[in-house]
């Protein structure tokens, strides 16, 4: 069977399948090279369970049921999503768009849904004590800026490690660093984060100045991989690479790393500053999320025991 086209909008497909390299280049690319590798590993996993393409809702409701107590409800969400946009991207009618399907979600989330797991949040405190026991070598320098300019940025990992050199400007005040392209910004309309000098003892614009200094890094990627003798690659350090850097350095300091992710910078930011008392929308303006509700997923804790009631009376 031949790979099928997935695109953004089904109503591209009929035009995009039959027109020229460079039409076809542009519907490609409307939707982001994660997204497709996504689609494309569920759509296999469907497949390889005996699936196919065009499937019928009781099919695609069979697969569901079972593998309701194997996956997670998130990850069965999403392969429907792949199966719709498999069907969708050919012209044809989404078999997951019946009640059968709906009811089926509901069902195995009654049954087996649970909370999802969060990570836990990079706190002031942990960046600290993580900053301490790193050194001034390659390594250690370059971990020191990615983890203070990722908290103060409250960057996601695809975007700290999309950064480029090209993309900061520096301004009296500290950095403004432009966020060219992100999850939320499918059209590449940009954003810019100001981050300013920190008064305390570790300063994510001298961290960075440090690192691209050190690493003589003058155009390109700012974050690269570093091999085990030391060397600087060109390449850029993968998204993968960031959360393991996380898991590495709070093991250093003793936390537990199966805790932490490349989610816990952007989460730390987001729950200290609710501690301290910022705004919601001067958060969101950090970080670009879109609303509240969509920050509140982020502040793990931060306004837990704020104005508590029950501290009120005890």
């Amino acid at each position: 069977m031949a790979e099928p086209l997935i695109v953004d909008q089904s109503t591209a497909k009929d035009r995009a399948i039959n027109c020229n390299p460079e039409v076809r280049d542009y519907v490609q690319a409307s939707i982001s090279d994660n997204t497709r590798r996504a689609y494309l590993s569920d759509l296999a996993h469907f497949l390889a369970w005996g699936g196919s393409i065009p499937a019928k809702d009781i099919t695609v409701a069979e697969y569901l049921a079972d593998h309701a107590e194997t996956l997670a409800m998130s990850t069965l969400s999403r392969r429907v999503v792949s199966i719709s946009k498999a069907h969708t991207s050919q012209g044809l009618p989404s078999p997951t768009r019946s009640d059968l399907i709906k009811a089926t979600l509901r069902g195995i989330k009654r049954t087996h849904g649970k909370p999802q797991r969060l990570s836990s949040p990079l706190l002031v405190e942990d960046i600290n004590n993580i900053m301490a026991t790193l050194g001034n070598r390659s390594k250690g320098c370059r971990d020191k800026a990615l983890l203070l300019i990722g908290f103060a940025g409250g960057f996601r990992r695809s975007e700290l490690v999309s950064l480029n050199v090209s993309d900061i400007e520096t301004v009296c005040q500290g950095m403004v660093i432009t966020i060219t392209h992100s999850k939320t910004d499918q059209q590449s309309k940009g954003r810019k984060i100001g981050i300013p000098y920190a008064g305390g003892r570790w300063c994510p614009v001298e961290a960075l100045t440090d690192w691209l200094e050190l690493a003589q890094i003058k155009d390109g990627a700012i974050f690269r991989p570093i091999t085990r003798h030391g060397k600087i690659t060109d390449q850029r350090l993968s998204s993968d690479a960031v959360s393991i850097i996380i898991k590495a350095r709070v093991n250093a300091i003793g936390l537990n790393p199966a805790n932490y992710s490349g989610h816990s910078l952007r989460a730390g930011l987001a729950t200290n500053a609710a501690m301290a008392g910022v705004s919601s929308w001067k958060i969101r303006q950090q970080t670009g999320h879109a609303s509240d509700a969509m920050l509140a997923r982020y502040i793990r804790s931060g306004e837990m025991f704020i104005d508590n009631a029950a501290g009120t009376l005890l």
